[in-house]
């Protein structure tokens, strides 16, 4: 097998490049098979962040080539029983991680086919047996690349379990309806500011919204009033006054929220999650 038909290995983390921890995961898949792709997805997830681990292969694993496995290592509960696994994806793909709600969104919105638990009697570094606190280094990282490589198939990564045992977070749905629409902060995009609703596109469409609207937008934090105002929606940033909030169009083709050239998060106190509501209604 040459090293064009051996799978891409994507690696995601919470460690930062502040210490040796995402050198030496690679470190050990070239030693496993130095012919073996390595690139970074992110190693800058917030520290034990399940949620946004798991949302963060929704964004950028389907597109990567199919085949491709992805390390996906948020891991608080290093060292405890819960379990390692690797996720055969619904579209053509593998996931290598802890099983502690980081296939949530994965699972909803492709469907998961099979998923094994990590057999640590055999797909574990022996040189560091002693260690409980890396597995990034020492489960996931090498059994990631002897399932790459070809050393081990699918099969051989260990028992398969239910996949309806697999751990995952409640994701809540977004309530859209004529002239109206409701729904969460799934997630950020922490470099600009902006923040993600769980509102598609498509469904905002069929309520009536179009390009050039002013929404009428209200936005609660729990039952605390944070944000209300008149807001464009349109395509992208440039439609919008400098410093002016809005509403447009993310990658992922759901609705999304900004500050043109500013930051939304900042500005306004904003943050992401199940408790972080945005109500959108005809201006």
């Amino acid at each position: 097998m040459s090293m064009f038909d051996k799978p891409i290995l994507v690696f995601q983390t919470d460690f930062t490049y502040k210490e040796g921890a995402v050198s030496a995961m690679y470190g050990v898949v070239k030693t496993v098979d130095r012919e073996l792709e390595i690139f970074d997805g992110t190693h800058e997830i917030p520290q034990y962040d399940t949620w946004s681990a798991s949302y963060r292969l929704l964004q950028s694993l389907p597109f990567w080539p199919k085949g491709t496995i992805y390390v996906s290592v948020v891991d608080p509960g290093v060292g405890t029983s819960r379990r390692a696994c690797v996720a055969k994806t619904g579209n053509g793909y593998y996931v290598v991680t802890p099983d502690n709600g980081a296939l949530t969104h994965i699972k909803k919105e492709f469907g998961i086919l099979e998923v094994r638990e990590i057999d640590e009697t055999v797909n574990r570094l022996q040189s560091t047996r002693g260690v409980a606190i890396f597995h990034g280094r020492d489960l996931f990282g090498y059994t990631a690349a002897r399932l790459a490589s070809g050393i081990i198939d699918f099969e051989g990564v260990g028992p398969a379990y239910p996949v309806d045992e697999i751990i995952c977070h409640p994701i809540p749905e977004s309530t859209v309806e004529p002239g109206h629409a409701r729904g969460i902060f799934e997630i950020d995009d922490p470099n600009f500011g902006n923040l993600w609703t769980n509102i598609p596109l498509e469904a905002f469409n069929r309520a009536g919204f179009r390009y050039g609207d002013m929404v009428h937008t209200k936005v609660f934090h729990g039952t605390e009033l944070i944000f209300e105002k008149d807001v464009l929606f349109h395509q992208s940033f440039g439609f919008a006054q400098v410093g002016d909030p809005m509403l447009y169009n993310n990658e992922l083709m759901k609705i999304a929220m900004a500050v043109t050239q500013g930051s939304l998060a900042h500005q306004y106190g904003m943050g992401f999650g199940n408790d972080w509501i945005i109500d959108l209604s005809r201006a």
